[in-house]
């Protein structure tokens, strides 16, 4: 389409090198001699990338008022183009292009149009981009608007200055109405981006109406976009009638014009009508939406108004309505983010005696969170469980979490037993593991052994839940609360395993009480289901030799003969050498003759002669 039109349409007047900033040379024909070795010339510098040297070879070719041969020129352009980050290079590319529009636009590659006009946008360069659709224009060279627009209005929309794409977006429907030329007809994306610009930059309102009735002359229909925009200016300029007649032209939801209407409204200063639409657009408004509104209440001093917004619109929403959805969250939602107090809300709320639903509270209790003030959030979860309402699952969950990595147990543990009491969650299993885990981590076991005795008809414990606190109490070297848990985990029918063992054997060598493992082993053998595996074998023995229970030492010998363990002699032999100055054997032989013969007993096993 781009060539067809390039080659067909008649140009209208020859190169003005003045309009594009080349120096003037003295014009003279190029000998055939003269125009090779130019082109020789031009094509070694692309190939270096010396645009530099490039440049004034085009010159050259421009002094004569000629052109190099079509692929050095695209190349040339699409070079210059590239250099985004250097803008004589790209005032060059620009300079290059509006020279062969003029000379003869079917040089120019679409392609080669396209990157440069991508490069604009890159350099966030309106005004050459506007300056090389009007050179187009004016020569009747007349490019496809599809390949173009586009990037004119994101370059114009990104340096803020949308407004100024409107002299263009005309030109561009004028010669579609006039000339016929439907690939010159701006798309639905182009006209909004003009209401855009017409509504919400420039507020005019017979700019805005002038663009409805481009699209109207194109066949182009308005979606909900062109109304919303049409509405902010309405309610901008506070023409009721005209806010009336476009909200009876959208069919469907009026979401988007509802939040037009919303800014508009808010921008005027007209929070009364504000206060209407949010009650007869019912919830669902987006965040920014939301902001919007608080802003406009909470600068004009009206944070009643606010709270008895909530309250209306609570009595008006439904009850399957999501939390996140209702008015009341939206509206906590932007007090918060904007930091405003969200709490002053609430408490204007009470003293109105109204409701605003969970969701006026889930926003502040989330701040709570992240600036980890649980102690805060705590108190204000009191306050919402004895006003009646209940807080969801998710939001328990997260408060708990907080807690515990703030290491604020007394907030998690007072949360936990609110969510158990209100049975909001039925499977407590998660908050139960994250306060056990974070307890363990900071070394609380006299908590977690609380913690369980309290939860066991709620949760699922397990034997591993109570080594988890035997464990802990052990490295701490509380061994009498080791164990009382050990004690009370056997009263409850909770079947110790080897870990649990390990933990109370490595807790009372650490203390050298040693006597303690032979009474554990004793238990040990009487238990029905815990088996002796060769890391166990190897706690017992290390601690019985070291305390010089040699007794009891074979028992746990004979015990892996049977079970056939392997038993490393060498490695008690060893022990048994650093322990021997502490048995005092001269004195032993005299008083105790039975320890003597396990003594013996052990040392044959050992390999010890006498």
């Amino acid at each position: 389409m781009l060539r067809k039109t390039l080659t067909l349409l008649p140009r209208r007047r020859p190169f003005s090198s003045s309009s594009f900033a080349i120096s003037p040379l003295p014009s003279k024909t190029l000998t055939h001699l003269q125009v090779s070795s130019f082109e020789s010339s031009l094509h070694s510098s692309l190939t270096t990338h010396n645009t530099d040297q490039a440049w004034k070879l085009f010159r050259s070719f421009a002094a004569s008022s000629s052109l190099p041969n079509k692929p050095l020129l695209n190349s040339l352009i699409t070079q210059l183009s590239s250099e985004t980050t250097t803008p004589h290079k790209l005032k060059r590319a620009f300079v290059s292009a509006a020279y062969v529009i003029e000379k003869d636009p079917t040089f120019l590659e679409p392609n080669t149009l396209l990157t440069l006009f991508r490069s604009m946008k890159l350099a966030k360069a309106p005004s050459p981009a506007l300056a090389l659709v009007k050179c187009m224009f004016k020569n009747r060279v007349f490019v496809p608007f599809d390949l173009w627009g586009g990037l004119v209005i994101d370059t114009c929309r990104e340096s803020g200055n949308l407004a100024s794409f409107l002299i263009v977006f005309k030109e561009s429907c004028g010669l579609a109405v006039d000339e016929r030329l439907d690939y010159m007809k701006p798309g639905l994306d182009a006209c909004n981006a003009a209401l855009e610009a017409c509504c919400r930059e420039i507020e005019s309102l017979t700019d805005a109406e002038s663009v409805i009735e481009l699209m109207d002359l194109m066949g182009v229909k308005p979606d909900e976009c062109s109304f919303g925009f049409l509405g902010y200016l309405y309610a901008r300029r506070g023409v009721k009638e005209k806010v009336k007649e476009v909200e009876s032209l959208v069919d469907g939801s009026k979401r988007v014009l509802y939040s037009s209407l919303i800014s508009g409204y808010v921008k005027s200063g007209d929070l009364d009508s504000v206060y209407d639409v949010v009650l007869r657009g019912g919830c669902g408004f987006s965040e920014e939406t939301y902001c919007e509104i608080v802003k406009g209440f909470i600068e004009s001093k009206k944070v009643k108004s606010l709270a008895t917004l909530i309250i209306e619109a609570q009595r008006l929403e439904s009850e399957s309505v999501e939390i996140e959805r209702s008015v009341g969250f939206g509206v906590i939602n932007a007090c918060v983010n904007l930091g405003f107090s969200g709490k002053s809300i609430l408490d204007e709320m009470n003293a109105q005696g109204g409701s605003g639903g969970i969701g006026v509270y889930v926003p502040i209790l989330k701040a709570y969170c992240k600036e980890n003030r649980t102690s805060e959030a705590t108190q204000l979860v009191k306050e919402i469980s004895s006003s009646g309402v209940q807080l969801d699952a998710e939001t328990y969950k997260a408060l708990i979490e907080a807690s515990m990595t703030k290491q604020d147990f007394v907030s998690a543990l007072t949360l936990f037993r609110d969510m158990r009491e209100t049975r909001v969650v039925t499977d407590l299993k998660g908050s139960y593991l994250t306060i056990m885990t974070g307890l363990l981590e900071n070394q609380r076991p006299e908590l977690m052994a609380s913690f369980v005795e309290e939860v066991l008809e709620d949760v699922e414990v397990k034997s591993h839940d109570w080594n988890s606190i035997i464990h802990a109490f052990c490295k701490s070297r509380r061994l009498e609360d080791a164990k009382r848990t050990f004690r009370r985990m056997v009263f409850l029918q909770y079947e110790p395993n080897h870990q649990t063992y390990l933990s109370l054997i490595n807790g009372y060598v650490s203390c050298g009480r040693y006597f303690e493992v032979v009474v554990l082993w004793k238990e040990f053998k009487e238990g029905k289901k815990a088996k002796l595996d060769h890391a166990l074998a190897d706690a017992f023995l290390n601690a019985l030799v070291r305390g010089g229970f040699f007794g009891t030492a074979m028992q746990v010998v004979e015990k892996c003969k049977e079970m056939k363990i392997f038993v490393d002699k060498w490695r008690y032999k060893a022990v048994f050498m650093e322990t021997l100055k502490n048995l005092r054997l001269p004195k032993l032989r005299k008083r105790k003759v039975k320890k003597i013969e396990f003594l013996d007993a052990f040392k044959n096993w050992v390999g010890i002669t006498t």
